[in-house]
């Protein structure tokens, strides 16, 4: 998988702005729950109110609070007393109107940690005051300052504020502070509703600019990571279609064509689905997990940390135990697929025959047993799936409602606030849906992982038939010679020669012929001249140089070749015929469509030149399709033109007007031809008679009659008696 994603170079400043966004999407939903946590808390439950420190009182509450503690100083230089030379006096006096009628104090501008400090140190006083009110209230007073010194002992006033405060918290202390710093709000003509509007509406403003940053981040990154995936694929198509074409047969024989096929479409394509969330959980994954760990240890309540060990604990069994169960499925799930798509390709090429020989139900048996195989590892892997999603939920809502019940408790013993167990909540839904993400790629990853392997078998493959570091020139005083010397071959694997021996010379100016049984080596010798296969013994030279010391694609330029099937692409007769060279004449064209016999023909068409190939060249007929082949050869004017037994699918008329004109045309060039028909080569100025792989004669048509007898039954097997004299004369 490395290997693969290796690939990304090309895309790395993308890369780069992924990795950066998913930084500035965690970051931003990891603050969402503490905004949450602050509306519930000190929104709702506190009035606005955020710390237990008045930012305006009265001198005589100040005053009485004062005897409540012994820290005067830290919270006498906290505050002054606000004037009207103050130039804030106009802002504070129309949020507390009282202050025109009494000396008020007014906090002076402090950080947060002096707030907090200054919070901890006023809490318990701001107690007193509501103790000293609710004492008033009982005596039918008035208000809090009709009690003084003089009429309640310090004694009473300590035993107040022990019975407000033994029972409760920390946090309810500080809560129940608040609450009186809401009534001094009150009593200085406040509106502690107007407070408590704009800190929810400021929070909540606060809370949707930042999901918009994460909604901005989400969509970019993926539209990215789209493009990434699509990028890789895009290139790792190219590699493997370059590649491929670099392939001798060997190799093709190798990994199947419906092999190659699904490498290149299906393999490409789980990469590509995995990468697009891969960067998700590679690093935004571990962000959020790892984030909201130390969130909830350091911002919320750490004892009930358990819990999120506990849902990640199960997580890892329910995915473990899936891995172990569908891993041995996923490995051998594209074997499947390239099996079907085997059966599907074999069935489809030959319809014809298996209609023929009535076959149907036979093959229609092999593809449901291939598609039957697929199927029910597909169903298999698809049920472990449905499976773990349920129970991965299950997990997730047992979760929710265990953080409910401790929490609830905790709130009830005044150690957590409401708001602190919703924050609770969701950061520990962000770390389980954290690791439930790389739960889902743990379980992609299999499949992907397959499939890298089987792309790396293509890419790294190393092909038998290759250029050398430093490649010869050809001889261009030998121009058109192929000299066989001495040469064997076997095909891989094979234990026996399928040629030995072949030694001869095809000049230019004349014709060579090969000609033998079937399975004699002709296909074989002519596949040798451009390099399909490579010699296992003795030499093979084009134009004085060794075949094998030359450029593929210099060597190839120099050769015509017309293959023994008729092979067309999609298009139109045009851009068939000038598949070897674009920048062809269209008379260079026409000229060579009336060589080959296929201009005839061609004129019929409604569209002529212009009309539609389907693929594989469906829609014309065999020998249409072998003269649109040998025309293809003879448009880009080669100095080496091999017909591999290229005029099987011509009648007679035809075969013989073609090799007339053909004759004409080709006075100064090397023409190879394998033959089976002796019409077909009997003017040839060298026929190669084969016979199992090896040399049984060598000559003109006369020559051959005289001293071959191979070659005599050969003939007398097409020709009569009579036939051959006249071929003689």
């Amino acid at each position: 998988m490395l290997k693969i994603l290796k690939n990304l170079k090309k895309s790395a400043i993308s890369v780069i702005a992924i990795i950066i966004l998913l930084c500035v999407q965690a970051a931003t939903d990891l603050a969402l729950p503490t905004y949450t946590s602050r509306i519930v808390n000190i929104g709702i439950q506190q009035g606005g109110i955020e710390y237990a420190v008045p930012e305006a009182i009265s001198k005589n509450q100040l005053d009485t609070l004062l005897l409540f503690t012994s820290d005067d100083d830290s919270i006498l230089n906290s505050y002054e007393i606000i004037t009207e030379d103050n130039k804030d006096y106009d802002k504070y006096l129309k949020k507390y109107p009282e202050i025109e009628k009494q000396e008020v104090y007014i906090v002076k501008d402090l950080n947060n940690e002096e707030l907090s400090n200054l919070s901890n140190i006023m809490a318990k006083p701001l107690l007193g005051l509501s103790a000293i009110r609710n004492f008033s209230n009982t005596d039918n007073s008035q208000n809090t300052n009709s009690v003084t010194m003089e009429n309640m002992p310090e004694e009473e006033l300590q035993k107040l504020l022990d019975e407000r405060t033994s029972t409760l918290s920390e946090t309810m202390v500080e809560q129940a502070a608040i609450q009186e710093v809401k009534e001094e709000y009150k009593l200085l003509g406040a509106d502690t509703d107007s407070i408590q509007n704009t800190f929810i509406l400021i929070s909540g403003l606060q809370m949707l600019g930042i999901a918009s940053i994460t909604m901005i981040s989400a969509i970019t990154i993926m539209l990215l990571s789209s493009r990434v995936a699509a990028k890789l694929g895009k290139t790792l198509r190219e590699k493997i279609f370059k590649k491929v074409l670099s392939f001798s047969t060997e190799e093709f024989n190798g990994f199947s064509t419906a092999s190659l096929i699904t490498r290149t479409t299906n393999d490409i394509q789980q990469i590509q689905m995995l990468l697009t969330i891969l960067f998700r959980v590679v690093v935004y994954a571990p962000i959020i997990a790892i984030g909201g760990i130390i969130r909830v240890i350091f911002n919320s309540d750490a004892s009930m940390a358990w819990i999120i060990a506990l849902a990640v604990i199960c997580i890892v069994i329910i995915v473990l135990t899936l891995m172990i169960v569908a891993m041995p499925r996923f490995k051998i799930l594209q074997k499947l697929v390239d099996k079907l798509n085997l059966v599907s390709r074999e069935i489809l090429t030959g319809s014809q025959v298996i209609r023929a020989f009535n076959t149907e139900e036979r093959e229609e048996k092999r593809f449901d047993n291939a598609n039957m195989d697929l199927m029910k590892t597909q169903v298999f892997v698809n049920r472990a799936m449905s499976i773990m999603m349920p129970a991965l939920m299950l997990v997730m809502n047992c979760i929710a409602i265990l953080i409910v019940w401790i929490g609830g408790h905790n709130v009830d013993a005044g150690i957590i606030q409401v708001g602190d167990v919703m924050a609770f909540i969701q950061y520990t839904m962000q770390i389980v849906m954290a690791f439930l993400m790389i739960s889902m790629v743990s379980i992609m990853l299999p499949r992907a992982s397959v499939s890298a392997e089987r792309i790396n078998e293509v890419l790294e493959t190393e092909p038998k038939i290759s250029d050398k570091e430093k490649t010869k020139s050809f001889d261009e005083s030998k121009k058109g010679y192929v000299e066989f010397k001495d040469v064997s071959f076997h095909y891989p694997d094979a234990d026996t020669e399928v040629v030995t021996d072949i030694s001869f010379v095809a000049k230019p100016g004349e014709t060579t012929a090969l000609i033998g049984s079937t399975g004699s080596g002709k296909s074989t010798i002519v596949n040798l001249i451009p390099r399909f296969y490579d010699v296992t013994g003795g030499e093979l030279l084009v134009d004085g140089i060794n075949v094998k010391d030359v450029s593929q694609g210099e060597l190839r330029k120099r050769i015509g070749f017309v293959p023994q099937k008729g092979i067309l692409f999609s298009g139109t007769i045009e851009s068939n015929i000038k598949y070897g060279d674009e920048n062809i004449t269209d008379e260079q064209m026409v000229e060579a469509a009336r060589i080959a016999q296929a201009e005839e023909f061609i004129e019929a068409k409604p569209l002529k030149y212009q009309e539609p190939i389907s693929q594989g060249g469906g829609n014309v007929s065999g020998g249409q399709k072998q003269r649109l082949s040998i025309a293809r050869a003879i448009a880009i004017n080669p100095e080496i033109l091999v017909f591999d037994d290229s005029f099987s699918a011509l009648d007679m008329k035809t075969d013989k007007i073609l090799r007339e004109e053909l004759a004409k045309h080709t006075k100064e060039k090397t023409v190879i031809i394998v033959a089976q028909r002796i019409s077909t080569i009997m003017n040839a100025d060298q026929i190669i008679v084969l016979d199992e792989g090896k040399i049984v004669g060598k000559g003109t048509h006369e020559e051959l009659l005289e001293n071959c007898e191979t070659y005599k039954q050969i003939a007398l097997s097409q020709l009569s008696k009579e036939e051959l004299e006249n071929g003689r004369k």
